[in-house]
C-alpha cells in the first residue's frame, strides 16, 4: 500500500511553506512507502518539484485524472489526456533529473535499492478507447526500456460523473493489452474488497494485506458471495489504488468492509506519537465514523454523534468523548492516551 500526497508542482517548486507544511515526514522508524502527485504540464517544473521531494518520497506520480473544470483549464489532469507527447515528455525529464541527482530509476532493477525512485502516471478513459491505447503507447515508450514505473487507470471518461460505474470492459480490454508491459493499477470504485465488479488474483484473501495493528487481521474477512451473473476476470491487473473509500476506512486493505473501531484506536495511538493539527484530526475521525462508501453503511457514530465529537475544542476533550462511545456502544478499553500525550 503507499500513501499519496497531490500537490501542484509550482507550490513545491516556488513555495517552501508548501514543502514544509504538506510534506512533513515523521522521524519515529521507518516510513511507508510514500508517492508524492503531481499536478503539471511543464516537463522542467514536474521534473524540478520532483527532485526536491526525492529524498522524503518513494516515488512521484503525474495526475492526469482530475477531471474538475479549473484543473482542465490550467491544462492539468485530464486535459492531459489530449497531450499524451507532452505527458511523455514530462515523464522522461524527470527521470532523467532523478537520475542525475543519483537516485535509482531502474524500475524493477532498483525495486530493493535505497536510492530507488518511481515514476509513474494516473489517467482517464477516452470514449473512444482506441485514443487511450495510443496514449499509453506513446507515454510507455520502448519496451525494453519504458517510461514509467507503473499505471493507474481510472475507467472513466473526463466527463463521467463518479455516480455512474466504472467501465470495467475497457479496464479488461486495457490490462489485456498492456498488463505484461507495465504494472497496472485501477483506481475508481474500490469501496470494499468484496464488492469489486471483477474477478481478480489480487482478491485471494491469502494475499490481502493487513494493517500495522495487531488487533487487525484477515479474519473478519467476509468470503466474496457467488455472484448473480458471471464476472469479468482481470488476471493482469497488478494493484488497487482508493480515495475516498480508505479515508472512510483505513481498514479496507485489511478485507473490512466498514471501518472498524480498532481502526480508530489504531489512529489514535499514532497520532499521540506524531501530531496532527487538531482541525485534520477530527477531520479524519469524522470520515471513520461515518457511513462507509461500499454497501455496508453501518457507522461507529451517528450523525449527531459525530456533530458532538466536531463540536469538541482539544484533545483531551476529543479523547474523553471517544472514551465515552467506547463504553457506550462496547466497541473496546479506553485510549488511555493521557499518559502520552
Amino acid at each position: 500500500m503507499e500513501a499519496t500526497s497531490e500537490r501542484s508542482n509550482q507550490d513545491i517548486v516556488q513555495n517552501r511553506f508548501a514543502r514544509d507544511s504538506d510534506l512533513t515526514i515523521s522521524t519515529n522508524g521507518p516510513q511507508p512507502p510514500t508517492v508524492v502527485q503531481f499536478g503539471a504540464n511543464d516537463p522542467k517544473e514536474l521534473a524540478r518539484a520532483s527532485t526536491l521531494v526525492a529524498p522524503y518520497a518513494g516515488g512521484v506520480d503525474l495526475n492526469c485524472g482530475c477531471p474538475q473544470s479549473w484543473a482542465c483549464a490550467e491544462t492539468l489532469g485530464a486535459a492531459l489526456m489530449e497531450k499524451r507527447e507532452l505527458v511523455r515528455d514530462m515523464v522522461i525529464e524527470t527521470r532523467e533529473y532523478l537520475r542525475r541527482d543519483g537516485w535509482g530509476v531502474g524500475k524493477e532493477r532498483d525495486v530493493d535499492n535505497p536510492k530507488g525512485r518511481s515514476v509513474s502516471v494516473k489517467i482517464r478513459v477516452h470514449k473512444d478507447l482506441r485514443k487511450t491505447m495510443d496514449f499509453i503507447t506513446t507515454v510507455l515508450g520502448p519496451s525494453q526500456d519504458r517510461h514509467i514505473d507503473w499505471l493507474t487507470i481510472h475507467p472513466r471518461t473526463r466527463q463521467t460523473p463518479s455516480s455512474t460505474p466504472i467501465n470495467v470492459e475497457a479496464l479488461e480490454i486495457l490490462t489485456t493489452n498492456f498488463g505484461d508491459k507495465v504494472p497496472i493499477l485501477l483506481s475508481g470504485d474500490v469501496f470494499t474488497l468484496n464488492s469489486l465488479p471483477f474477478t481478480s488474483p489480487l482478491l485471494d484473501p491469502a494475499n490481502t494485506p493487513t494493517l500495522t495493528s495487531k488487533s487487525i487481521t484477515t479474519d473478519n474477512v467476509e468470503k466474496k458471495k457467488t455472484p448473480q451473473s458471471p464476472l469479468l476476470n482481470l488476471p493482469k491487473l497488478s494493484g488497487l489504488m482508493s480515495a475516498r473509500a480508505i479515508l472512510a476506512n483505513p481498514a479496507l486493505y485489511a478485507g473490512y468492509d466498514a471501518c472498524p473501531w480498532e481502526a480508530v484506536e489504531t489512529f489514535m495511538s499514532h497520532l499521540a506519537r506524531a501530531p496532527l493539527p487538531f482541525k485534520l484530526v477530527q477531520h479524519h475521525l469524522s470520515e471513520m465514523c461515518a457511513p462507509g462508501m461500499g454497501p455496508n453503511k453501518n457507522a461507529l457514530l451517528s450523525k449527531p454523534e459525530r456533530n458532538a465529537m466536531l463540536s469538541c475544542t482539544n484533545m483531551v476533550d476529543l479523547v474523553d468523548f471517544l472514551d465515552e462511545k467506547a463504553r457506550e456502544k462496547g466497541y473496546g478499553d479506553e485510549f488511555g492516551l493521557r499518559r502520552v500525550v
